[in-house]
């Protein structure tokens, strides 16, 4: 990815693939301020190796020994020489802050303990330097946290980069798309409730000065055959719930669509679940439906078709 956006234009570029992490980031021999992901814990008995290059044994049970370690620690983030591991939680952790930001911010790559900041920041100043395009791949298995990954890099750049009206213009576009993306590209399956059913390209653009000028978001590879089947335990796309349950009334009236999604072929394939909120994410979200014509999927549901002598016949379910 050598290649120039316009003259003086560089980019960052995040790829979030259909499958826990990977790229590079760092080591605990410097302390500006308290980790408390790392604390005090230095004892690698306790907490494990940061980097499984330094593994004296390189065999796969010393590799998930040491990771099986860190993570019974909350230490979610873990060295492969220049690629990071990163295992999901599946709680919150304490590890996400500006002030953490700060502490990344500008360091050598190696110098703090493993963190999804670290990467950000080292593609971001190496693209300075070598002014080139740099690229971060996140891939993993479905549900190890590659979106929330992305989310991560994207709110490192709004916060660390030098701060535009255009940089926030760009910020605000990228992090707004992620509702809607997810609300009409996430569905609940087996491993994960809320798992990415696309590909999504962002690139972020730069210029020589290392402030933001532009981006755009690119998605592909949709599960489109999820809209009218889903596997056992599995539902349809989120946005389907969120318009039938969390929608207004005038909307929904508008729309031609009735409250609850048990009334509909393509959303009762599975039982309804409880503790899940079914509200539109956002205002963008909400214009999006505005523009409507999703009775279309729901009425096409309804339809069957049946041979009756020669003749090709739909009827409702």
């Amino acid at each position: 990815m050598r290649e120039r956006v316009a003259c003086g234009v560089w980019r960052v570029a995040c790829g979030v693939w259909r499958v826990a992490c990977g790229v590079p980031v760092v080591d605990a021999s410097r302390s500006q301020a308290p980790l408390d992901m790392e604390g005090a814990l230095t004892a690698r008995g306790r907490v494990g190796i940061q980097d499984f290059v330094l593994l004296e044994e390189t065999s796969e049970a010393a590799f998930l020994s040491n990771l099986r370690k860190r993570f019974s620690r909350d230490l979610i983030y873990t060295y492969i020489g220049t690629l990071l591991v990163s295992v999901n939680p599946y709680k919150q952790l304490d590890v996400y802050s500006h002030a953490l930001m700060d502490v990344y911010k500008g360091v050598n790559f190696f110098e703090l303990p493993p963190h999804i900041y670290a990467l950000a920041d080292n593609a971001y100043h190496t693209m300075l330097t070598e002014l080139n395009n740099h690229f971060i791949l996140i891939s993993g298995e479905s549900g190890a946290g590659k979106t929330e990954a992305s989310k991560k890099i994207l709110q490192y750049y709004a916060v660390s980069c030098p701060s535009t009206s255009l940089l926030h213009s760009v910020r605000d576009k990228i992090l707004m798309s992620n509702p809607v993306l997810e609300a009409f590209g996430n569905a609940k399956t087996l491993k994960n409730d809320n798992s990415s059913r696309f590909g999504k390209y962002m690139d972020i653009q730069f210029d020589s000065q290392g402030d933001a000028v532009g981006g755009h978001v690119l998605n592909y590879l949709l599960e489109k055959s999820r809209v009218v089947h889903q596997n056992h335990g599995e539902r349809n796309f989120h946005i389907f719930y969120q318009l039938l349950e969390g929608g207004e009334e005038q909307l929904l009236h508008r729309l031609g669509l009735e409250r609850g999604g048990q009334r509909y072929a393509y959303l009762r394939q599975v039982r309804e679940l409880r503790g899940i909120r079914h509200k539109l994410a956002d205002k963008v979200t909400r214009r999006t439906l505005e523009r409507g014509d999703f009775r279309l999927l729901h009425y096409a549901g309804e339809v069957t078709y049946c041979v009756v002598g020669e003749d090709l016949r739909a009827t409702q379910r």
